[in-house]
């Protein structure tokens, strides 16, 4: 049976399709989510570099701070802090230079110092959940839009299903959908990750705090008393 070679070359051109054309075929609306795309990638990068553990502060660098604080004193404890300019440095240096004011003071004084690494640590984050809500609402747009742009050419056709034709406003709605979760996805998850972090600096430094707080009040731990045997009762009572 012979074919007709006029058929054939129809399919690879089909499936040879680039990248690039399926994103031209979404429209403005795939410009815009790949406009937010960069943006999420320059405030991720921005955020990585910003909340890293030499910047945020680590359980090691509080640790030296709490031994420190045991053998040296509140001053041994403060310079560590000025050695390492980072944001868990700064909070709990905020409470080391009041150690001879009230509890409360001391307290108000931390929890500031706190809230302001906080919201510095915070700040750029939000940018993240814009692009991440923004993104599929736009998909959605895309997709209503192509759908409609299909059934005009529907309408247009006058009763007649032609494939082609509608292949246009399908390919629109489906391409903007598409992309809209490939943004929105890598900036929510980053957003979280973020989050977790400044969450995560928040409980450590309430933690080294509570520690050293304890050390102020009261003091270096002694060394704990030996139990009471028998045997040294017997002694005592001898002698």
């Amino acid at each position: 049976m012979i074919q007709n070679p006029t058929s054939t070359p129809e399919a690879p051109v089909a499936a040879d399709q680039s990248f690039l054309e399926m994103l031209q075929a979404g429209g403005y609306i795939v410009y815009i989510l790949l406009g937010l795309s960069v943006v999420a990638l320059a405030f991720s990068v921005e955020r990585f570099l910003r909340l890293r553990g030499s910047s945020v502060g680590t359980n090691r660098f509080g640790n030296r701070v709490l031994d420190a604080m045991e053998t040296g004193g509140v001053e041994a404890a403060s310079q560590v802090c000025r050695d390492e300019d980072n944001s868990m440095s700064r909070v709990l240096l905020a409470g080391l230079r009041r150690s001879e004011f009230p509890l409360t003071e001391r307290d108000k004084a931390v929890e500031d110092a706190g809230m302001r690494e906080y919201r510095t640590l915070a700040q750029n984050l939000r940018p993240l959940m814009v692009v991440s809500v923004i993104s599929p609402l736009l998909g959605l747009l895309g997709t209503v839009w192509g759908m409609i742009t299909a059934f005009q050419d529907l309408a247009a056709s006058e009763g007649r299903a032609d494939p082609e034709m509608l292949a246009g406003g399908i390919s629109m709605a489906l391409t903007t959908t598409a992309v809209g979760l490939a943004v929105a996805i890598p900036a929510q998850a980053s957003y979280y990750w973020f989050k977790s972090r400044t969450d995560k600096f928040v409980r450590n430094v309430e933690h080294y705090y509570y520690e050293l707080n304890d050390i102020l009040v009261h003091g270096v731990q002694a060394e704990p008393v030996p139990a009471v045997t028998e045997q040294d009762d017997e002694e005592v009572a001898a002698a």
